[in-house]
């Protein structure tokens, strides 16, 4: 019986030992810190079903004006929260189900930010893009900062189509403040691979820009402030649960950069929403950049499910550079991701507990399981 026990408790351990870190969920310790039900979901399986708009408005495909259907009162709600329904519209139709010339007028804003035929109806295209999991941030600000459709510049001599936006008033990092910090919130724990993803996606920024940016040690007095929330936590800005807003970032020189707890974040573009990709995207919020309606931007509201995206695009390098200027070093070198023997290394050193481990290595690990148990 001891022999047996041993046996199985060799074969579990190999299986730990090989599988590399794919997908994670962060422990937090906020009193309201629900994290899921605790069980391994296929990842195809846990976006698919786990996507709330997509039980709210999947039925709303070919609505127009004049029609009333359920599920359009939480869309208006949708489009006030990103800024294409005002305050005062709010008051005038107080969120009916009826499709009225508000919710049109919105419908024909976003769909030019999002590079879509402007019909003012729920088209199957215009549907498919707001059910895609995307970042807090409004893409219209206070009615006065939107996605810029089609501005021109003449960059570096050349005439082009610029997209990128800012905040009102355009608010920057003071120019004595070129060397910012950034601290993880404690309550999160967060292990070394984490942290690194983070290190990656701010050396994006900090190759095309005069900025250099260093982890502190002290959380309270960084600059940038970051940390994984779920729910109510305490700025105004609640998440909403698995998918739908995965993120979100205040302005210079406020610093918060929160996501959502409740997400299954991956590390390396395998199953869940890519830590990197929305990393990237926030921190060009932290720096002064708004919403840009380049799809291949980072600053692009939306990402699919399963993408990684963390190269700058030529729209996001323009936009940070109106805001600091180039990179006087010449450009700094952006950190490879870790290779799969580092991610194990670096998760066997760390305790990486909280980490979800990938399916990827399943096969091997069997090989490896029955060749210790036959050897047993």
């Amino acid at each position: 019986m001891k022999l047996i026990k041993a046996t199985h408790f060799i074969i579990i351990s190999t299986f730990l030992l090989i599988s590399p870190i794919t997908a994670f969920k962060v422990v937090l310790s906020s009193p309201n810190a629900t994290l899921g039900d605790g069980h391994d979901h296929d990842h195809g399986e846990y976006l698919e079903e786990s996507n709330q708009w997509k039980n709210y408005f999947e039925n709303l495909s070919g609505c127009a004006f004049g029609d009333e259907a359920q599920g359009l009162a939480r869309l208006k709600q949708y489009f006030h929260h990103f800024g294409y329904i005002d305050d005062h519209d709010e008051k005038l139709m107080n969120f009916s189900d009826v499709f009225d010339s508000a919710l049109q007028s919105a419908l024909k804003t976003y769909q030019t930010n999002f590079n879509l035929p402007p019909s003012g109806a729920i088209d199957a295209a215009t549907l498919s893009q707001i059910l895609r999991p995307r970042c807090g941030v409004p893409d219209i600000i206070n009615g006065s900062s939107t996605m810029n459709s089609g501005k021109p510049t003449n960059h570096n001599s050349l005439h082009s189509t610029a997209h990128f936006s800012f905040f009102p008033g355009q608010p920057r990092w003071a120019p004595f403040q070129q060397s910012l910090t950034y601290a993880f919130f404690p309550g999160n724990n967060l292990t070394d691979p984490i942290k690194a993803v983070f290190r990656r996606a701010f050396s994006r920024w900090a190759a095309v820009t005069p900025l250099t940016f260093s982890e502190a040690d002290s959380y309270p007095e960084a600059d940038m402030k970051i940390g994984f929330f779920v729910g109510d936590h305490g700025d105004g800005e609640p998440f909403d649960g698995v998918l739908g807003t995965l993120a979100h970032a205040f302005s210079p020189p406020d610093g918060r950069f929160h996501l959502d707890g409740a997400e299954e974040w991956a590390v390396d573009g395998v199953g869940g929403v890519d830590l990197e990709s929305v990393a990237v995207h926030e921190i060009g919020h932290l720096l002064g950049l708004g919403h840009s309606s380049v799809e291949e931007a980072i600053m692009f509201p939306t990402i699919s499910s399963r993408r990684r995206k963390v190269e700058l695009a030529r729209d996001d390098v323009e936009g940070i550079q109106v805001l600091y200027g180039e990179n006087p070093r010449g450009g700094a070198a952006v950190p490879a991701a870790p290779t799969t023997q580092e991610r194990e290394r670096s998760s066997d050193e760390s305790g990486g507990g909280r980490l979800r481990g990938g399916r990827r290595w399943g096969f091997w690990g069997g090989i490896v399981g029955v060749g210790v148990f036959i050897l047993l």
